[in-house]
């Protein structure tokens, strides 16, 4: 969740880097800071504890000049929020910025305290400072320092270094961190974001998985993790930085839903690395804390409830670890029993959520072994009362119906339940990298998922003179069919309701007829041949039907039941995946009933009222 900005240019570059730093405040940060080498080979470096605007004030009062610079906000992972902790780090005359986690740091610092380097901070990316400098010593370039130096590293990284003596070229190394490379004319700019540079440029070089590059004012040149040289692609940028601003979309909601890769790419962005998920980066102390959980209490409301819900099944058939999960403002209300060693991990978009905030207040005093927060807004009251939080970097989210904060939650507890059941011995090698995969593999399919909106606005007609839809899903993804249904009332104001589809003979069948719609989610599992059977209940009833099913499930259509036929995906990921189409089916219901998609009525965006 930190961020990256550095240039190498003719003109003063401080209020650039400044300026990028704070179009990535989004991402969540601790402490923020800047080094700049002028003309003359000095080197000035401003770091601050809190928000941006205090590096800024900082660097106007100290007069910082320079053409050459590197700029950071670090969420403390190694060592506390504090100023010495801070990026850059110096050694020499080399100033490291670094986002993502050093695995093997520890043997790496031990190994260079015995050549007689001092360590001044407890992070992890000072390593990367005085092994530079240390490669330096028999290197030709700054280049072949840095490359050196990678090879020496285990984790996920994207690390920019500058040197002192030489204030025409920063050197770069990406790897499981993006880094992104801004061209201009006679002057060159790289970030973590593109969303960083687009005041100074919109022309962007993306490097790829092992790159280390040299970048100068007037050239960038690229190598690969075998140290060849190569070519990458330029690519001219249309990405609007205003989150106020709906671009081409028509609604905020859809622009969101649309956002939903990147949001996804943004979250596991420095924590998953290679085929392991990096257990550091979920949060400080995380290896000690989740190697003690015996039980974890998830607490949530409304969209964030239904992510605790499905999060449920994975923690206790992946992780093989009791989860509950409960409604906030039931569970701040009611006499409860606090198992021993035992996690709470609140759930929240805004981090202000009233309910959720004083259940978290009140369960501290009970006895939890920690609390967690996996929340979207850094700085949120959340974040600051919890033991450690996991950012979902979703970006802004303007519309109240939450859509990428959703699927963004469930990527996380994804990786905290593969990271909780690999600290416990209960996942191998092969099942962490079958989750890692899978949700590598997770923004280019919703991306395909998307594809599908024509198809499903379209379907979307056949609800526009319904009153109510029932939603079916089975296992993992009846609270896939309690987020849809949710979504559906929300922006459309149509009565909905979601069930367990074994549960259809306890109740609800008796509300099936021609004019009820019923939405199923079939992925192909364990439960279809079970769920198939629930379908043909409503059909004998005359129902009508809408399945969304994977296109190995079997399904035939007919005149009581229309298919929608979905890709085939890991079983893993598939509950985020099938969010995808359930969001577009409420949007285009919602346009069709005329409501008013971002701000329904009688709802807000950030609950903070009982």
């Amino acid at each position: 969740m930190c961020g990256i900005v550095g240039a190498v240019a003719q003109r003063d570059v401080a209020e650039i880097l400044v300026e990028g730093l704070r179009r990535l405040e989004y991402r969540g940060y601790d402490s923020a800071g800047i080094a700049i080498v002028d003309s003359e080979n000095n080197l000035t470096r401003v770091r601050r504890l809190g928000k941006v605007q205090a590096l800024a004030d900082a660097v106007n009062e100290s007069h910082v000049v320079g053409g050459t610079g590197i700029a950071h906000t670090r969420w403390a992972t190694h060592g506390e929020p504090s100023e010495v902790n801070a990026h850059p780090h110096v050694s020499g005359d080399i100033a490291v910025v670094h986002n993502g986690i050093i695995e093997n740091y520890e043997e790496l610092r031990t190994s260079l305290q015995e050549r007689g380097y001092v360590f001044t901070s407890q992070t992890d990316t000072e390593v990367i400072a005085h092994l530079v400098e240390w490669e330096l010593r028999s290197s030709a370039s700054l280049l072949e320092a840095l490359q050196k130096t990678v090879k020496q590293l285990d984790g996920a990284y994207g690390t920019v270094v500058l040197d002192r003596r030489d204030e025409t070229r920063v050197v770069v190394a990406r790897s499981g961190s993006p880094i992104v490379i801004g061209l201009g004319v006679g002057e060159n700019f790289l970030a973590s974001d593109q969303l960083a540079l687009l005041n100074v440029t919109r022309r962007f070089m993306y490097l790829e998985e092992g790159d280390v590059a040299e970048v100068t004012r007037r050239d960038v040149t690229v190598f690969d993790a075998s140290g060849e040289r190569v070519e990458r692609d330029v690519a001219e940028s249309n990405a609007e930085h205003d989150a106020g601003d709906k671009g081409q979309y028509r609604h905020f909601m859809q622009k969101e839903i649309y956002e939903q890769p990147t949001a996804l790419i943004n979250t596991m962005e420095g924590r998953i690395s290679g085929d392991s998920v990096i257990t550091d980066a979920i949060g400080v102390n995380a290896k000690d804390i989740l190697s003690k959980v015996e039980h974890v209490q998830i607490i949530a409301c409304g969209t964030s409830y239904n992510a605790g819900m499905t999060a449920r099944y994975w923690f206790e058939d992946i992780a093989g670890v009791s989860c509950d999960v409960e409604i906030a403002s039931e569970f701040r209300y009611r006499k409860f029993v606090t198992r021993p060693n035992s996690l709470l991990i609140t759930l929240s978009q805004s981090g202000e959520t009233a309910d959720t905030l004083a259940a978290l207040r009140l369960a501290k005093e009970k006895g939890y072994m920690a609390a967690m927060t996996i929340c979207n807004v850094a700085g949120s009251s959340l974040v600051r009362e919890s033991d450690f939080a996991f950012m979902t970097r979703a970006g802004v989210e303007i519309g109240v119906a939450s859509t990428k904060a959703f699927t963004t939650q469930l990527s996380a507890l994804l990786m905290l339940v593969t990271a909780l059941g690999k600290q416990q011995g209960r996942i191998d090698k092969a099942r962490e990298k079958e989750i890692v995969e899978a949700l590598h593999a997770l923004p280019n399919q919703i991306n395909q998922a998307l594809s599908f909106e024509k198809e499903i606005e379209a379907l979307a007609e056949d609800f526009a003179d319904k009153h109510h839809t029932l939603f079916l899903g089975r296992g993992e993804f009846y609270p896939i069919a309690m987020e849809a249904s949710l979504k559906l009332k929300e922006i459309s104001y149509i009565h909905a309701e979601a069930y367990a589809a074994g549960e259809l003979k306890h109740g609800p069948l008796a509300l099936i007829d021609a004019d009820m719609p019923v939405v199923v989610v079939a992925p192909s599992n364990e439960l279809l041949e079970k769920l198939k059977s629930n379908i043909e209940e409503v059909r004998a009833r005359g129902g009508l039907l809408y399945v969304f099913a994977d296109e190995d499930a079997g399904f035939e259509a007919d005149d009581t039941m229309k298919i929608i036929t979905m890709p085939h995906v890991s079983e893993i990921t598939a509950p985020i995946y099938y969010t995808i189409p359930m969001q577009l089916l409420s949007y285009y219901v919602a346009l069709i009933k005329g409501t008013d998609v971002d701000q329904p009525r009688n709802l807000a965006k950030a609950v903070t009222v009982e």
